[in-house]
Order: C-alpha cells, then structure tokens, then sequence
C-alpha cells in the first residue's frame, strides 16, 4: 500500500539520482499503462522544493489532453490540449503559454507513448512494491527530466516528480483515482470564447 512515507523513498530526487540500469520491463509496463489508458480523475496534492503545498483535481483524457485545478486559495488553473499548455492565474488574470512538447508532462499525452528514440529512460527502479521510470526528451535534456512511481501490482500511476529546466524539483502524488470516467470535452477547450467567459465568473 502506498503511504505519503514510502512514496518519496523511489527515485525521489531525481536531478540527484545515480544512473541506474535501465528495466526494459518496467519500461514496457509503464509503456503499456499509458497506452491503454482513456481518461483519468483524481485528486492531488503538489509539494514544491522549497516546501510549499496545494491540493487540487487532476483530469487526463489521453491523447493530448490535461485539466489541474488547484483549490482555493492557490488561483491556479493549468489546461493542456491542442499542442498547447495554458496555465491562468485566476488573481493576476494573466495567462500564459507555452508548447505541451517543451514541458516535461507532455511526454505523458504522446499517442502512443513510447520511451525510447526521442524520449531517452536514464534510469528505473523497483522498490517495496513501487516500480519508476526517469525520462527526458532526448532532443532537449534541458527542458527538464519527470520520474513516474506506480504501484506495481496492480499496476497504477501514483506519483510524478517534476524537475523543471530550473533544477526546480515538484512532487505531485495522486488520491482517489478513477479510471475510463466521462469527462467534459468543454473543460479543455481554453481558446473556446465561453471558457473566457468562465474565467470571468470564477473571479
């Protein structure tokens, strides 16, 4: 069973981490969980480096889409589709974009997944009923790297770990997760005139 205690011990730094050989069935598995996967809800809880928290809701509907909204009071809203991650701070009103490709999350919307070629495994590790993969574009190792900790049986992603082209390391670990849920194509649609419209009454 996974605890807040046992989930940081796998792979948990990953700029820091030794290289490690790499599992080429860990790396299948993880491989052929994404690929089977259709949509995902869950909630989350995100531990930055310098300690700070928030919680929020995850949504994945694969291929190429992603909702997080962060509970009040953090004003965040990240929505990734269409090529694009937009990220809206609900306080500043500002928005800002930048391709899903030069993030490191968006190797998790690739249909199919595959981790190798242009996407490079430095390492994988099974642990305490855990398995993890650490990844980078293999083109731009330097738009940051993103460790993937799942259950191992049955297999479930639980956690990802974040280090940004900053050396900024985030931690985001997943609660109560529901798999092949109907979601709201609206949700993604942030160049859509009524999502604006939305944001404005959510101020």
């Amino acid at each position: 069973m996974i605890t807040r205690r046992t989930l940081p011990l796998l792979l948990a730094t990953p700029a820091l981490a030794q290289p490690a050989p790499v599992d080429a069935a860990v790396v299948r598995r993880i491989e052929g969980w994404f690929n089977a996967l259709t949509t995902l809800r869950a909630r989350f809880t995100q531990v930055a480096q310098n300690g700070a928290s928030a919680t929020g809701t995850a949504q994945i509907w694969r291929p190429g889409r992603m909702r997080f909204d962060y509970d009040p009071p953090e004003p965040t809203l990240l929505i990734a589709a269409d090529g694009q991650f937009f990220h809206w701070d609900r306080e500043l009103r500002q928005p800002s974009i930048v391709p899903v490709n030069s993030t490191p999350l968006g190797v998790l919307l690739r249909n199919p997944l595959v981790l190798s070629g242009d996407v490079t495994v430095v390492s994988t590790e099974r642990r305490g009923g855990l398995i993890g993969a650490t990844l980078f574009r293999t083109a731009a190792p330097q738009d940051g790297r993103i460790t993937l900790v799942f259950d191992e049986e049955p297999l479930a992603l639980r956690q990802w770990v974040v280090q940004d082209a900053q050396s900024r390391i985030t931690r985001v670990t997943l609660q109560d997760v529901q798999l092949g849920v109907r979601l709201d194509a609206f949700q993604f649609a942030f160049n859509d005139p009524r999502f604006r419209e939305e944001l404005e009454r959510a101020r």
